[in-house]
C-alpha cells in the first residue's frame, strides 16, 4: 500500500471517531487519572465586599429568571436564608449579564444524598449561559467528598476540560464555597476567538483551578467550541439526576 493510500485511511479514521464523538458517547471525553489529591479545606469566609452586587442575600430571588422562560421569575425554593434547586422548574439564571467579574457563591450537598458518580448532588455554576442551544461555561457542583467519577467531572472540574488541581470537597451536609475570577473570551467581528476565556477557581479557600484557558464551552457530548456572544447571564442548573436536590446561598459577584 503506497503511502497516500495509507495517509488518506488515517485521515478517514481521524474524521469517522471525531465525527462519533460529537453524535454520541459521552464516554470518549471522560478522563479517570491524575485523580486530584484530597486537601482538607479550612473555614469559609463569606462577607461580601462594599462593591459587591448581591444575587442572593437569603430573603428572594429578584435577581434571576427562569432559564426556559427569561420573563418569568425564577421559582426555586426560598427558606432559612438559601435557595434549594426545584428540578422540576429547570435551571435558573442572572437577570443581569456579566462579561469580567469575581463571583462568590456557596453551596451544600444535602446529608443525606443518595446515588453515586455524576447521580450524585449534581449541580452546576456556568460562569457565561450564552443562550438556547449553546451549553455556556460550568464549572462543576458534585458531591466527591467519597465519591468517584471522571476527574475532568467532578467537584471543581471545568467540566470535560481541566481536571481540579485537589479534591478540596467537604462532608454532605457542610456549606462550601467557589470563589470565582472569571475573565470572558472575545471575539473578532467575524465571529472567530480573539483571546480564549480564563478562570480561576478557589474551592473552600484551596486552589482547583489555576487561571485555566478555556477550550470553549463545556460539552457533554464532543469537543469543546467557541461561539461568539457578548456580556452573559450567570446560570444555575437543576441537573436531571434523581439525587435529592442541593442548595446555594451567599452570592455575590463583583465585575471587573
Amino acid at each position: 500500500m503506497n503511502v497516500k493510500k495509507i495517509s488518506l485511511i488515517v485521515v478517514i479514521g481521524i474524521i469517522a471517531t471525531t465525527t462519533f464523538a460529537q453524535q454520541g458517547d459521552p464516554k470518549l471525553t471522560e478522563v479517570y487519572t491524575p485523580v486530584p489529591k484530597v486537601v482538607t479545606p479550612g473555614k469559609v469566609n463569606s462577607d461580601a465586599p462594599s462593591d459587591a452586587i448581591i444575587l442572593f442575600g437569603g430573603k428572594n430571588l429578584d435577581e434571576w429568571v427562569t432559564t426556559s422562560d427569561t420573563l418569568k421569575p425564577a421559582t426555586w425554593k426560598v427558606e432559612k436564608d438559601e435557595i434549594t434547586v426545584n428540578k422540576a422548574v429547570g435551571n435558573i439564571q442572572t437577570k443581569k449579564s456579566f462579561t469580567d467579574y469575581q463571583l462568590h457563591i456557596e453551596w451544600r450537598i444535602p446529608f443525606n444524598i443518595t446515588g453515586e458518580g455524576q447521580a450524585r448532588g449534581n449541580s452546576g455554576v456556568f460562569l457565561a449561559s450564552t443562550g438556547p442551544g449553546d451549553s455556556g461555561y460550568e464549572l462543576q457542583v458534585l458531591d466527591n467528598y467519597n465519591n468517584s467519577t471522571y476527574v475532568n467531572g467532578q467537584a471543581g472540574s471545568i467540566y470535560k476540560q481541566s481536571i481540579p488541581l485537589a479534591n478540596a470537597c467537604k462532608k454532605p451536609g457542610e456549606w462550601q464555597a467557589y470563589d470565582i475570577v472569571w475573565t470572558a473570551p472575545r471575539f473578532n467581528e467575524d465571529g472567530t476567538l480573539k483571546t480564549p476565556a480564563r478562570v480561576t477557581t478557589f474551592q473552600n479557600g484551596v486552589l482547583v483551578q489555576n487561571n485555566y484557558e478555556l477550550k470553549g464551552q463545556t460539552a457533554y457530548i464532543g469537543a469543546p467550541v467557541y461561539k461568539k456572544h457578548g456580556a452573559a447571564p450567570i446560570k444555575l442548573q437543576a441537573h436531571g439526576d434523581k439525587s435529592e436536590p442541593i442548595s446555594y446561598r451567599n452570592i455575590w459577584i463583583r465585575e471587573l
